[in-house]
């Protein structure tokens, strides 16, 4: 009997061995618990220090579009409202420029340019959003102002529906540059995401579609997407996330007015820009309550953002 459980049974590790599984394990675990303690400690001092603004208004503090720190009035509305619509603009434009580029590089792009034109796509990546800010103020403005958006208004203004979204007067800034300068930004992240993942497809499906007939279109269509949409739904979702967190190059190019107005072009704030232009401003309490206020809230979109992903990275792949 101990002949054979000697002969089933493992050979006995070393001591070391042991403990250095132990110890292996210990860190591991240790590590995975301060994540989730920092992030607990992170909403815990949040919901603290907005408690103040959610006490004297209530969930009317989500749907109110007032701002006036001198009445001591204060509403989330305006700046969730520009988050939500440049982060869409910003997506709009971004998601379409990145699988394009992604689709050139993996499909169509001649080998020698393959690594110079990725890495001047990677390189967008590590410019300071300051410097982004910065030309969209000084460059990207002036030339919606004088060019672009006064060519939309004299024609998508003029149709109905839709017509509404390019009313008003060509400022300059608004939504419409803020989403511009949030597109350019979330592109190299989606855009390294898409082509890394499109790489993956095994070289076999490709050259069996190709030796059935397909176009590269159909090729791309039916094979190479399907076989990555849980990677491409990875990326986008990372281009947004750093689209609705972004500060400083929107604060430069949104305007910084707390109104909601159905036209792209006009002035508006996020959720960000608003806690970095006036939390030094802050005199009062309960206007310091209110902008902690407004982190928590961009928090709980951010995590509904990232549920969201995760929801339709699980569908996908079950389907």
């Amino acid at each position: 009997m101990s002949g054979l459980g000697a002969a089933a049974g493992r050979p006995p590790r070393p001591a070391r061995t042991r403990f250095g599984d132990r110890l292996f394990i210990l860190l591991s675990r240790g590590s995975a618990s301060l994540v989730v303690a920092v992030l607990g400690g992170v909403l815990v001092a949040l919901a603290l220090g907005a408690l103040p603004a959610l006490r004297e208004f209530g969930p009317e503090f989500v749907w109110s579009d007032r701002w006036s720190p001198a009445k001591d009035l204060f509403g989330a509305a305006a700046p969730i409202y520009g988050t939500l619509v440049t982060s869409a603009i910003a997506m709009v434009i971004a998601v379409p420029l990145s699988f394009g580029i992604a689709i050139f590089l993996t499909e169509l792009c001649p080998p020698p340019l393959r690594r110079p034109i990725g890495i001047a796509i990677e390189l967008l990546a590590g410019i300071p959003s300051i410097i982004y800010g910065l030309w969209g103020f000084f460059v990207l403005a002036p030339i919606m102002q004088s060019t672009i958006q006064p060519a939309l208004i004299a024609t998508l203004g003029n149709l109905p529906g839709i017509g509404v979204l390019f009313k008003g007067a060509p400022y300059g800034v608004g939504m419409l540059t803020a989403g511009v300068v949030l597109a350019i930004m979330a592109l190299p992240f989606i855009t390294a995401v898409t082509r890394d993942v499109f790489a993956t497809v095994p070289a076999m499906l490709r050259e069996a579609a190709y030796g059935v007939g397909m176009t590269t279109w159909e090729v791309i269509r039916h094979i190479v997407i399907p076989h990555c949409r849980t990677g491409l739904v990875g990326g986008i979702m990372l281009g947004l996330g750093r689209a609705l967190g972004e500060t400083m190059a929107v604060t430069f190019v949104i305007g910084n007015s707390h109104r909601i107005a159905a036209s792209l072009m006009a002035p508006a704030t996020t959720i960000s820009a608003s806690i970095a232009n006036e939390f030094t401003e802050a005199t009062s309490p309960l206007y310091t309550a209110s902008l902690i206020a407004l982190g928590l809230v961009l928090s709980v979109i951010t995590f509904f953002v990232l549920g969201l992903a995760k929801w339709m990275i699980q569908r996908s792949t079950f389907h």
